[in-house]
């Protein structure tokens, strides 16, 4: 089915996601009712922005962002050739009417209505805000804003031109391009930098540990950076990052994945996770994020000898990345990204043989947990680990790049990756050096590497061989959210504007 571009108009987007968002006490997480909030108790004033952390796990970690998100890469497959839809976005060839884009756009759109809604809320605690109170509370709606502005850049990376939802009760759905749409989470991104606090997420105070920071804000905004292709912004936001010395690389990579490098100093965000600490119960987690990317094979063993738990096995590694990683002389970063089958991980646990020819025979090891990691009585696949989001290795290399395109000298952001990959280090280094370490350095994380080749100009050439076209750069706005339109209702192309922060 072709994408209805000129032939539908984009129904009422507020209809189709979720009615609302809870705001959350603590967890286990309680709602509140909005209509029942005392503005005047400040003890509550961070309720909101818990809730935004929960729609962040329900909304932004859904299962099937991260699986249609990662299988666009070139070194990435669909672990399962079953003649799925799945399968035709590997291969670049969409269908509008797959309910899985759909759900993307629904999932990020829903954490963007809460993020408004949250943001009015704490309008009304600023009210009976003042001093330290009144800057508790702008750091508290610039969390929010960094999550919005989360939010927007994954809808743009997914789809390209999309709309700005300035309020929860908004009619005019049409679309902005992409440029409009990143320079508004930009000016989120400036609040948040502007009134967040200047620690890591593991300082953050009042009981909040975790939480974005200011630092976090710079690091999405010299993403977006990049992309836009300002790299004076991006050297300006990254040496701030490096420069606060509060950042380090988490020296062990293998367990900086694991347990061990939960809330590191490497961390910028994370999507936090917990059982508590018990063998069953009460559990936080981002349902089936981790199980979706685990191996499924027959004959795999815990470490202790006990039932292994198994995944869905849907996301696959390809052999030409691990001979490219080999022939590099990569050792750490493989160990840690190839998660194979028929081998034994350094924890001890054995990964059954894949007997399918036609499905993948590695899997996603950022994914792992080892089972003598997980809570004893826990056996669900990385269960009580977080999910890394954004973390300092990125700030490293994208201000080696800024360096480099401004004609400037990178080696030592670079290198220090490298040292820590216990990769020789490389003297005048050159984009073509940055593009081969951000390919190995960030193999499955957020479709990276697919948003660093479009951004270079490189899917043409990297992708040829893979049936990407320029036509199949995003995905097609689903189906789903079009209807049949008439006269001056046919959808515009997208429009390039300024648009202002509306609360």
């Amino acid at each position: 089915m072709k994408t209805k571009f000129f032939l539908y108009t984009l129904i009422g987007l507020l209809g189709a996601l979720a009615p609302s968002c809870d705001y959350l006490d603590k967890m286990p997480e309680n709602s509140v009712p909005t209509q029942e909030v005392d503005y005047t108790n400040l003890t509550n004033m961070y309720q909101p922005v818990s809730g935004m952390y929960a729609k962040l796990r329900t909304s932004g970690m859904h299962w099937v962002i991260i699986e249609l998100t990662l299988i666009r890469e070139q070194d990435v497959m669909s672990g399962q050739y079953n003649g799925s839809l799945y399968d035709k976005t590997d291969k670049y060839t969409y269908d509008d009417s797959f309910w899985g884009y759909n759900e993307i756009w629904m999932q990020y759109y829903n954490m963007i209505k809460c993020a408004n809604s949250a943001i009015k809320a704490l309008h009304l605690y600023e009210e009976n805000c003042t001093g330290e109170d009144l800057a508790r509370n702008h750091a508290y709606q610039g969390e929010v804003r960094l999550l919005r502005a989360y939010a927007y850049w994954r809808l743009v990376e997914a789809f390209g031109d999309c709309t700005v939802l300035l309020d929860n009760n908004q009619t005019d759905m049409h679309r902005s391009t992409k440029e409009s749409v990143l320079r508004y989470a930009l000016k989120d991104l400036q609040y948040g930098i502007d009134n967040m606090r200047k620690v890591r997420p593991n300082e953050a105070p009042d009981g909040h540990l975790g939480s974005a920071t200011a630092y976090t804000a710079m690091l999405l905004a010299a993403k977006i950076n990049c992309f836009l292709g300002d790299f004076a912004k991006v050297e300006t936001l990254t040496d701030e990052i490096i420069n606060s010395k509060k950042f380090e690389l988490f020296a062990d990579y293998y367990n900086m994945w694991k347990i061990p490098g939960k809330l590191c100093n490497e961390s910028l965000l994370e999507c936090q996770c917990t059982d508590y600490g018990n063998g069953s119960g009460d559990l936080v987690d981002a349902d089936q994020w981790f199980n979706c990317m685990g191996p499924n094979t027959v004959g795999s063993k815990r470490a202790d000898g006990g039932a292994w738990a198994n995944g869905w096995g849907d996301i696959g590694i390809i052999k030409d990345l691990r001979d490219w990683a080999a022939a590099r002389g990569e050792t750490v970063r493989a160990t840690t990204s190839f998660l194979m089958a028929d081998a034994v991980t350094p924890d001890g646990d054995y990964i059954g043989p894949q007997t399918n020819p036609v499905n993948t025979d590695c899997w996603n090891g950022k994914a792992y947990t080892p089972t003598n990691q997980l809570t004893p009585g826990r056996t669900k696949y990385g269960t009580n680990n977080n999910i890394r989001i954004f973390r300092y290795a990125d700030a490293l290399l994208m201000n080696a790049e800024a360096k480099v395109m401004l004609g400037k000298n990178g080696d030592e952001p670079f290198n220090q990756v490298r040292r820590r990959a216990q990769m020789p280090e490389i003297t005048n280094v050159t984009l073509r050096d940055i593009k081969d370490e951000r390919r190995m350095e960030f193999v499955c994380e957020w479709g990276d590497n697919y948003t660093d080749l479009r951004r270079w100009g490189d899917c043409a050439t990297v992708l040829a061989d893979l049936n990407w076209t320029p036509e199949a750069e995003y995905f097609p706005l689903p189906f789903s959210q079009y209807t049949s339109a008439q006269g001056e209702d046919l959808i515009k192309t997208p429009v390039e504007e300024e648009i202002d922060l509306a609360d």
